[in-house]
């Protein structure tokens, strides 16, 4: 399992996954969710994943293959001439491998996987989609100006009630490390180090990218200060009339 989120704000996107991936409890390992692609100047692509590993990693390999070799291995990410293109590629790409993984008669689940696209392209504006396995997607929008993946329900509660399109990165980063927080205290297949990256509207640049660890300073204060806020505010509650 894993979790990772997207932010579409004002001032341009935020990203951040967990690197957790496990196969039971006595098999887990730590290894990256969140990739990259830019053409200064001209592009930024962030993607996240989440499923099946080896779904991922291929979708992520070929990808870097044709990125490489842009002209010679088309469609590669740094040619398509929109983000929605953009988004249709890694689809395509998803069902593709999912296809190729299932050996016939067998069910895709098993090899099932999600991911988050932003980024922007010069002439357009910032946009954010999640691709499903299937291979379609849906954008985010003025309603929908985040997307989550993997393990959702428990970091959910706060974006849904602290989320503020015109937040700058820094609350961004405080929301997101209390969204994963939450996520982490409960569920297992969650864990750290955890990748937070920034893109800024029309930077057409990767912006600060951020490793936390365990032992992160700010991350052990906003956890520990998250936690006797939430003991505070229910304290300061009325009880309940019996």
């Amino acid at each position: 399992m894993t979790y990772c989120v997207a932010l579409s704000m004002d001032c341009g996107l935020a990203f951040m996954s967990d690197t957790r991936t496990n196969a039971g409890v006595d098999s887990i390992s730590t290894f990256k969710k969140m990739f990259s692609w830019t053409k200064p100047g001209e592009r930024v692509i962030v993607l996240l994943a989440a499923g099946n590993l080896a779904t991922t990693q291929s979708v992520v390999s070929l990808l870097d293959e044709r990125a490489k070799a842009p002209h010679d291995r088309s469609p590669s990410l740094l040619e398509t001439p929109s983000m929605y293109q953009t988004a249709r590629v890694v689809g395509d790409l998803l069902k593709e491998v999912i296809t190729g993984s299932a050996p016939a008669g067998q069910s895709q689940d098993a090899f099932g996987a999600s991911f988050i696209l932003g980024g922007q392209i010069r002439g357009t504006e910032p946009r954010l989609f999640m691709i499903y396995p299937e291979g379609n997607f849906v954008e985010a929008g003025a309603d929908t100006p985040f997307f989550q993946i993997g393990e959702i329900k428990y970091g959910k509660p706060i974006l849904v009630r602290a989320f503020d399109a015109g937040m700058s990165f820094a609350e961004a980063a405080k929301l997101l490390l209390v969204s994963f927080d939450s996520t982490v205290k409960s569920n297992l297949s969650v864990g750290l180090p955890l990748d937070m990256q920034f893109y800024e509207r029309d930077s057409f640049a990767l912006g600060k990218q951020i490793r936390i660890t365990a032992d992160d300073a700010y991350y052990r204060r906003i956890s520990d200060g998250w936690s006797d806020a939430l003991k505070t505010a229910f304290r300061q509650l009325p009880d309940f009339p019996l």
